[in-house]
Formats: C-alpha cells, sequence, structure tokens
C-alpha cells in the first residue's frame, strides 16, 4: 500500500467517524462544547509522544488501545458523542485516523459557522493590530467569518505568504528574489 492510499483510507475513515458524530452532536445543539473538546484533544495529541504511540502503533492491542482512550476521554472530561465515538473507533481499530477526525470535525464545524481558516507564514510575527487589519480584509474578501491560524518562517526575509481556502497570496521577500533571479537568468 502506497503512503498516497494510506492517507487516502485515513481520511475516508475519518471522514464518516467524523460527519456522524457531528450529525449527532448538531442536532443536540452541542457544537461549540465539541468545538471546544476537539481543540484540547487536538493539543493533547500534539503534545503526547506517548498517546501518538498508542493512536498508531501496532504493539498495543485492540483492548489496551480502548482502554487507554477511555482512560484519556474520561480524565479529559469529553462529551459522552466524542469519548463513545472514540471508544467506537478503539474497539474497531481505527484510532490512527484520529489526526484526521480532528481535522475533519474541524472544517464541518468552521463551514456550519461560516467561517474560514487563513494560513499566515510570515518573517516576523504579526502583532495584534496587524492580525487584526489582516483578518478584518480577509474577511471582507471572502465574506466569511476569518480564523488565522500564523507562523513565522525568517527565511521569508520580509514580508507574508497568505492561503486561504485554494488562494495563496506571496509577497515575501524571498519569492520576489526567487522571480528577479529567474527573470535574470532568463535575459542572460
Amino acid at each position: 500500500m502506497t503512503v498516497a492510499n494510506s492517507a487516502s483510507i485515513s481520511a475516508s475513515i475519518a471522514g464518516r467517524y467524523a460527519q456522524a458524530l457531528f450529525d449527532i452532536v448538531k442536532e443536540s445543539g452541542g457544537i461549540d462544547e465539541l468545538s471546544s473538546q476537539i481543540a484540547d484533544l487536538g493539543a493533547t495529541l500534539d503534545d503526547s509522544k506517548d498517546l501518538r504511540d498508542l493512536i498508531s502503533s501496532p504493539v498495543y492491542t485492540r483492548q489496551q488501545q480502548q482502554d487507554g482512550i477511555a482512560a484519556i476521554a474520561k480524565k479529559m472530561g469529553l462529551g459522552a458523542p466524542l469519548a463513545n465515538t472514540l471508544a467506537l473507533m478503539g474497539q474497531n481499530r481505527r484510532l490512527f485516523a484520529l489526526p484526521q477526525l480532528l481535522t475533519r470535525l474541524e472544517k464541518l464545524i468552521a463551514d456550519e459557522r461560516g467561517e474560514v481558516t487563513a494560513d499566515v507564514v510570515s518573517a516576523v510575527a504579526l502583532n495584534d493590530e496587524q492580525k487584526k487589519r489582516l483578518t478584518a480584509t480577509l474577511a471582507e474578501k471572502s465574506g466569511k467569518k476569518v480564523k488565522l491560524n500564523t507562523r513565522v518562517d525568517e527565511t521569508l526575509i520580509g514580508g507574508m505568504i497568505v492561503k486561504l481556502g485554494s488562494q495563496m497570496i506571496d509577497s515575501s521577500i524571498k519569492s520576489k528574489l526567487a522571480s528577479l533571479q529567474n527573470a535574470m537568468k532568463e535575459v542572460g
């Protein structure tokens, strides 16, 4: 099995679990609670190598995965719909798709709320005023509420790269220098 097929299968599995969980939570009006819980679970997954090993390592038995994920859900105080979904995923040996489940749930919730996430990479950290102005500009252009996902990449030298949906705006000095270098190669 190729890596692409493996990723596609994980996304497909996660998509089905995410849609079922989202539909249940939407009916009961618990989208805000679910959003908070998946953010917490995502942060825990990022911070805990042990949790990443538990969900992805074939060394753990089905029962160990089930017990482990149940203990984590209880300790984190996850609501029944999410805890039950995680338990079902553990029972079916599908916990490896947990990162894709969280990503898919975030997208479903954002779509429901009319939100879009803009990935912003800048040469220096943006201050609050810059973030506010960028958010307002992107919201005006997209017609949706915009949530910024920012990170710093000093190799850009200056400027930023903004990705909003399928659109990408690269105003970094690094890309402008690369364009200039290509233009000079064509002339010489």
